[in-house]
């Protein structure tokens, strides 16, 4: 009886370990090798940075910041430990005992509602396996752990979780938690703040203390709990945890934060060259070369400029009107808001009219908690088309302010803002490198991604003028060259349409020499000389000036009927004060991998577009622009400075182009539409303040530079203005009035002194 069971024990053991193997091999078969997890090379946050070393922009799939075991301090490990794997340090990749009860717990359920996975096992499955929940995948995770657990260390396999595992809103790991939530490195975080992280890898978004602020904190007692019952805290340690008030880090997106415009751009630049995949997982490090505080004050100066249009315009009326129930309901909600407080002068709100005064023509305002008042004289603007004051505000009219600063009385003083309904774009360029300095391409980024200074393509107006004669000037005219500004009529039997261009002001002002033409923009002056030039070579010097975009082929181009972008008529511009060097927009300076290994750099882009003499004479007339032409608003700079206004025929399109020795700078207004901004909203007027604004700010302290003069140009002092000639062309230009030499030499014309 004996020798019979003993054989069926060893038949069934034997069978059994013949089932066991076979069981083990068909679940090892095509496991992934663990080898792979030395060498751990996750997705990972690509940084760019301004050029002084301050993030502009990051980009992700996953927004990982992948930290040594060694940062990680112990209270950190311990929480994560307690939390999720109590017996980490002393099973072999799984723990027996928690599957067991969560094999119950499946039972009892019927389906599978608890997994009683290890940190390793969680390791297993983030790196090795798909997350679904069947039980093959169970027991293939069981035999990946086991191995992990016996290739990789404790504190190796800890370190790969606690940099892969995801804590929710997008961070992954716990660097980019510790910074999401609380603002700080991993190694500064509290035990309280911890323990808070630690409670949520089962289930990030329920668990959220942003969403789910409740179930954040009964997990985080859970968490301490745990801890005092493996014995890594005390109780005492636990409840002042517990008791410790936790202050939430309410992170900028740098992507929006400095230089929207500009690191979007870039970021699509990367992405063409690098791809997708590489850009949002790699961890490149982007230099780059925009200024945070130029870019500042391009802003500013944007903001500036459109807010003094929309004061130009009639006043639209409040955002909306409010029964006095409801003004209650709406101040309490705006004192509770952070976004509200604390004010601060220069800020745009949304305030509530809560007395008119008539007499004083005044009005009291209230935001949020403070009380308030827009003084007379920033209500002007208001009744400018004729609309009594009496009828234009009522008490509940929710409008926008700009808080101006507190008063005596403990209020505040506002002055009354309109939303403006026109789009502006500013580009500033380092002369030297042609390295951007600022971008804006609109009026807000997150209303609007469209980029206005290198997306768009608007006719330029008269800021095309300068290319036509800088090929005018080596085609044997001078700054003195005479074309009388007389009314002609162009026959188009082509299109069966005939053309009389006229100037801005529909005068004529006849014999009229090519300085004084420029400086005062004059359209008719301008057409006969492009007719004279041709237009073939006009648009061989504005190809050789940097113009990509199609052109126009006929006599329009001498009105900038075609369009352009921002960005390139910047770069025909710096070939002026870089003496017929042309400089192209610079983005970035290198990049890295996330090893810090150079792995590309860019070179500035400068070529040779006209002789430095050329170049010269167009820098003197382009000064004489600001001297006493149409842009004599940015004559407020006080140093050396030139450029050209533009404005199209039908008012919807205004540029100013200027540089100094240091920075050339385009400001674009307009409205997306194409429509007709106003009347008199001229390059001068809507365009050339915002680029004075922007250049007051980043010139200011800054000692005065004068532009360098070539050898081979001379001067000649007309109306104290030094308008610069090639040597020996004085006097010996072609003109329109007559072909005899010296004809065209304006110092001896009876029209120049009046002109200039």
């Amino acid at each position: 009886m004996a020798w019979a069971f003993l054989s069926l024990f060893l038949a069934v053991f034997i069978v059994g370990s013949m089932a066991a193997v076979l069981v083990y091999h068909y679940f090892t078969q095509n496991l992934p090798p663990t080898d792979s997890l030395r060498n751990y090379r996750p997705k990972t946050v690509t940084y760019f940075y301004a050029d002084d070393g301050r993030v502009i922009g990051e980009f992700s799939h996953e927004r990982r910041i992948v930290v040594p075991l060694a940062k990680v301090p112990e209270h950190v490990r311990l929480a994560f430990i307690a939390a999720e794997d109590a017996n980490f340090y002393h099973h072999e990749g799984i723990d027996i005992f928690s599957i067991a009860r969560a094999f119950v717990k499946n039972l009892e359920a019927g389906r599978i509602v608890q997994g009683g996975s290890t940190i390793t096992q969680q390791v297993t499955r983030s790196f090795l396996l798909t997350p679904e929940k069947t039980y093959t995948r169970k027991i293939k995770e069981a035999i990946l752990a086991y191995r992990i657990d016996k290739n990789l260390t404790k504190d190796e396999i800890l370190y790969l979780y606690l940099n892969q595992i995801y804590l929710g809103h997008g961070a992954h790991g716990v660097e980019s938690a510790a910074e999401l939530y609380f603002g700080k490195h991993v190694d500064q975080i509290t035990l309280a703040e911890a323990a808070l992280l630690a409670g949520m890898p089962q289930a990030p978004s329920r668990y959220s203390p942003f969403s789910s602020p409740e179930s954040a904190k009964a997990r985080q007692q859970y968490t301490l709990q745990r801890m005092v019952a493996e014995g890594f805290i005390t109780q005492q340690e636990a409840d002042e945890a517990l008791a410790e008030k936790l202050v939430f880090h309410n992170r900028p997106n740098p992507n929006l934060q400095y230089t929207p415009y500009f690191t979007e751009h870039v970021r699509r630049m990367l992405e063409e060259e690098f791809g997708e995949d590489r850009l949002y997982n790699d961890g490149l490090k982007v230099y780059t070369t925009v200024n945070i505080e130029m870019q500042t004050a391009a802003r500013a100066a944007i903001k500036k400029g459109l807010a003094e249009f929309a004061k130009r315009r009639k006043y639209r009326g409040p955002l909306r009107t409010l029964s006095p129930a409801e003004v209650e309901a709406f101040l309490a909600r705006q004192a509770e808001t952070p976004a509200e407080e604390p004010l601060e002068a220069g800020r745009d709100v949304e305030a509530v009219i809560t007395q008119i005064n008539q007499k004083a023509r005044t009005l009291d305002v209230a935001v949020g908690r403070h009380p308030g008042r827009i003084k007379a004289e920033d209500l002007q603007w208001t009744t400018a088309y004729g609309t009594p004051f009496n009828k234009l505000f009522n008490v509940g009219d929710v409008v926008l302010v700009q808080a101006q600063g507190p008063d005596q009385n403990g209020g505040w003083l506002f002055s009354l803002e309109q939303e403006p309904d026109v789009q502006g774009a500013l580009m500033c360029l380092d002369l030297k490198t042609g390295a951007v300095k600022a971008m804006i391409g609109g009026r807000d980024f997150q209303e609007s991604q469209f980029n206005r200074a290198v997306q768009s393509r608007r006719q330029p107006g008269s800021a095309f003028k300068p290319i036509i004669y800088t090929a005018a000037m080596d085609s044997g005219f001078t700054p003195g060259s005479i074309i009388i500004d007389s009314p002609i009529v162009y026959d188009d039997f082509a299109h069966m349409r005939r053309w009389k261009p006229r100037n801005y002001d529909g005068k004529f002002y006849g014999p009229t020499d090519l300085y004084t033409a420029l400086t005062n923009s004059r359209n008719v002056v301008t057409v006969k000389l492009l007719s004279k030039v041709g237009v073939p070579r006009v648009i061989e010097y504005a190809r050789k000036m940097g113009i990509t975009s199609d052109l126009a082929e006929n006599l329009s181009l001498a009105l900038g009927s075609s369009g352009v972008s921002l960005a390139e008529l910047i770069t025909a511009y710096s070939v002026f004060p870089g003496l017929g060097t042309r400089v192209e927009p610079f983005y970035i300076t290198h990049v890295e991998d996330r090893d810090g290994r150079v792995i590309k750099v860019y070179q500035p882009r400068l070529a040779e577009a006209v002789s430095p003499q050329t170049a010269c004479v167009l820098l003197s007339m382009l000064r004489g622009v600001v001297a006493h032409g149409t842009g004599t608003r940015v004559k407020a700079l006080g140093r050396p400075v030139g450029g050209k206004t533009g404005t199209t025929n039908d008012l919807a399109d205004a540029w100013f182009i200027g540089f100094t020795p240091e920075y050339i700078t385009g400001v674009w207004v307009g409205l997306d539409e194409m429509k007709r901004m106003g009347f008199g909203e001229s390059g001068g007027k809507a365009a050339a303040p915002i680029f004075l604004y922007y250049m007051q700010q980043i010139m200011e302290g800054k000692p005065i530079q004068d532009f360098p003069v070539p050898e081979g140009v001379t001067f000649v002092n007309t109306g104290g203005n030094q308008v610069c000639y090639k040597e020996g062309t004085v006097g010996t230009g072609l003109s329109e009035v007559s072909t005899d030499t010296g004809a065209d030499d304006f110092l001896k014309s009876e029209f120049s002194e009046k002109d200039l």
